[in-house]
């Protein structure tokens, strides 16, 4: 399965170059969870497959998380946000959609193990088994505002997803389709971009220059922490 994928050397280049947004990510053929500092003597394969979303099931913890090492048992990723051993949750790996359990943490890192193996060989290919499409950066689902700018127009619209590759956002025109737009986010650095899709009203932005996974993951612990702040203040 494994022969024909190419490998080589892991890169070191920011994230965001080369319009692809992720930097390398160690594939081990093996079904163990990845931990830190482990020499492995099996083969491994690179591929350009960075980040992932973790979700919980209340809806309320979702983060993007960087994929280090990734098997078919499961994977090890930095966390921006603190996850507990134990925590069951939802990661969203190159349009799948895998249950996992924390089975270890360690300063900022954690492993995952996958509910059940999956297809390395399925994965690697970018594609969601039994179904032939590409696969797109992982989204997180937001609620906040945002202004696009088209030129000397401004609208004020509600975002829908975010990711490091671009965002969803609603009411816009029609007009703006396929048009070069500066997006500014709340507490988010202005982006620049162009609208893509179009449809009720809704629109897709892809960013000239993806954002940079740390801002993201900063931006959404802003967030959390807002979240959390007025949650206990409605409990006071």
């Amino acid at each position: 399965m494994f022969g024909s994928l190419i490998r080589r050397k892991q890169t070191h280049r920011p994230l965001g170059e080369d319009n692809v947004a992720f930097e390398s990510t160690t594939f081990s053929l093996t079904t163990a969870v990845p931990r830190p500092a482990e020499r492995r003597g099996d083969d491994r394969v690179m591929a350009m497959l960075r980040v992932a979303k973790l979700s919980y099931a209340d809806g309320e913890r979702n983060q993007l998380i960087r994929v280090c090492n990734v098997s078919a048992g499961g994977l090890m990723a930095e966390v921006g946000h603190e996850v507990a051993v134990g925590d069951q949750v939802e990661i969203e790996l190159s349009s799948q959609k895998i249950p996992s359990t924390v089975v270890w943490t360690r300063q900022g890192t954690a492993g995952f193990k996958f509910a059940q193996n999956i297809d390395l060989g399925e994965l690697l290919a970018g594609r969601k088994p039994r179904h032939g499409f590409r696969p797109r950066p992982p989204r997180l689902e937001v609620d906040c505002r945002a202004n696009v700018k088209l030129g000397d127009k401004y609208y004020n619209v509600d975002v829908h997803d975010i990711s490091l590759g671009g965002l969803k956002v609603e009411p816009i025109d029609e007009y703006c389709l396929g048009k070069p737009v500066i997006v500014v986010v709340e507490s988010l650095r202005p982006v620049r971009g162009e609208v893509r899709w179009f449809a009720d009203r809704k629109a897709g932005i892809v960013f000239d220059q993806p954002l940079k996974f740390e801002e993201l993951a900063e931006w959404v612990g802003k967030r959390l922490e807002l979240a959390a702040l007025k949650a206990s203040i409605k409990k006071g």
